[in-house]
């Protein structure tokens, strides 16, 4: 298997139309080649002391590590939470033709 710098961000937003809205918006910035959206999640975290039980939208995103810090910041401009979400996971392997697609569409990312 070739190299692969791909990575998988995992973010969480509250409505479906928050997740198409940013998604969007990354694609179009080319900070990322797809979005999955997985609405319907329910998550319980502690926030500000208490215990929160809300529903969300887990946001999948495929992208490179190159586009992370870039990603990063339109995070802090562009994500609806005070404090989002934001887990880049490596990809140890892939198919190379997937791999090379996500690298075409974020080599010419818009920062």
């Amino acid at each position: 298997m070739p190299h692969t710098d791909a990575i998988v961000v995992l973010t969480t937003v509250a409505s479906d139309e928050e997740a198409v809205n940013f998604v969007r918006t990354l694609l179009e910035r080319r900070l990322i080649a797809c979005g999955t959206l997985f609405p319907g999640a329910r998550s319980l975290y502690r926030w500000q002391g208490k215990v929160a039980d809300e529903r969300e939208v887990v946001v999948m995103l495929k992208t490179r590590s190159a586009r992370l810090e870039s990603l990063r910041a339109a995070f802090a401009e562009l994500h609806p939470y005070k404090v989002p979400e934001l887990l880049a996971l490596p990809v140890e392997a892939g198919l190379e033709k997937y791999l090379e697609w996500i690298n075409g569409e974020t080599t010419l990312a818009l920062t």
